[in-house]
């Protein structure tokens, strides 16, 4: 995002109109961005995250938008008999989804000390402020993937996230504690309807760091098999992992994994004796999981003069859905194998833990 764009987001009423705040026009929007400066700040916010590359994004002009949905039955077709004038018709089905979007809010200060005597000088709010918007990246992302609205996290609490929704109206697979395995995988595989394996090219998993780690390691552990990664890497079998969030590293019976490190796994497990972390395994098509964005993004600036601060106050709307949550296979409790690092950096302070997911509740 550039400098220019920033000072055009940062603007508000006449109240807030400072430094940032030259123009009239803006001034009298009171901080909502234009058509093309939202969607800017939209490709910004998620520039560095997975879900839209495992999600539909629509991006919204009110706060509830209705998609139509149209299907028919598994079996349409029946045997000609000649002459036969009876017949019937097949039923269409029509049906809306309803994407809501719940308004989000971040607020942050700096003070004129800052601004005057850091080394960075007056770039420092433009900094900060590009800080700030990716991180409101991730923490969309977090809510999309994990919120729940029985939580008590002041962000998840907002909507039922993808996992929520998944198995509540999915199909679940219960692992009780299995590390992950390729049996893991051949179960979610057999418990997606067959009717979806006709575009089995599509599917996806998607799964947490760990237990994606956890999958290379049991691969890398059976040497001469067709599953090594090592030697496929070598064949050019397989792309070797280049780090990035969301990138395919291995597949699992030809499907490929990606890597979805917002999801969640600390959980705690809710089968008889559980102990240590679980995550879990989602099998379903990427344009499974629709991401509603409100194109309407206010950012707010106002200078106090008896703290000498200055303040900032960024308003949006987000919502999530799952199309078609049949196509959509969750495998719980899969638990991490030991050894990942379990701190908890959201809460530390006075350390640079910057786009990390929230702590849980």
């Amino acid at each position: 995002m550039s400098n220019e764009l920033l000072e055009k987001a940062i603007v508000t009423s006449q109240t807030g109109a400072g430094k940032l705040g030259t123009s009239a026009d803006d001034a009298a929007r009171g901080g909502l961005l234009k058509p093309e400066q939202a969607n800017r700040f939209i490709d910004y916010m998620f520039d560095a995250t997975v879900v839209t590359k495992v999600a539909r994004t629509i991006r919204m002009r009110s706060d509830i938008q209705e998609i139509d949905k149209i299907g028919v039955g598994e079996r349409i077709l029946k045997v000609a008999t000649e002459a036969d004038a009876t017949f019937s018709n097949q039923a269409v089905v029509f049906a809306k989804i309803s994407l809501a979007t719940k308004k989000l809010r971040l607020d942050w200060e700096l003070s004129s000390e800052s601004l005057e005597d850091g080394i960075e000088g007056a770039d420092l709010e433009d900094h900060i402020a590009r800080m700030m918007a990716n991180q409101v990246g991730n923490d969309v992302e977090d809510l999309i993937l994990n919120g729940d609205s029985a939580s008590s996290d002041t962000l998840l609490k907002a909507f039922d996230g993808v996992r929520k929704l998944a198995t509540t109206h999915g199909h679940v697979v219960d692992a009780a504690g299995s590390t992950v395995s390729k049996g893991v995988f051949n179960d979610a595989l057999k418990k997606m309807p067959r009717r979806y394996k006709q575009r089995r090219n599509q599917l996806r998993f998607l799964s947490g760091s760990n237990l994606v780690q956890d999958y290379l390691y049991s691969l890398t552990s059976i040497p001469g098999t067709p599953e090594d990664i090592a030697s496929g890497i070598v064949r050019g079998d397989v792309v070797a992992n280049n780090g990035a969030p969301g990138g395919v590293i291995p597949f699992a019976f030809g499907i490929p994994v990606v890597e979805v490190p917002l999801l969640d796994e600390n959980q705690t497990g809710s089968y008889s004796g559980a102990s240590g972390q679980h995550g879990d395994l989602h099998l379903t098509f990427p344009d499974n999981v629709i991401v509603g964005i409100k194109r309407d993004i206010v950012v707010h600036r106002e200078f106090k003069p008896k703290k000498d601060t200055t303040e900032y106050t960024l308003f949006l709307r987000v919502g999530t859905a799952i199309e078609n949550p049949d196509a959509f296979v969750v495998v719980k409790n899969v638990k991490v194998a030991a050894g990942y690092d379990a701190r908890n950096f959201a809460a530390e302070t006075g350390g640079s833990y910057t786009n990390l997911p929230a702590a849980r509740p």
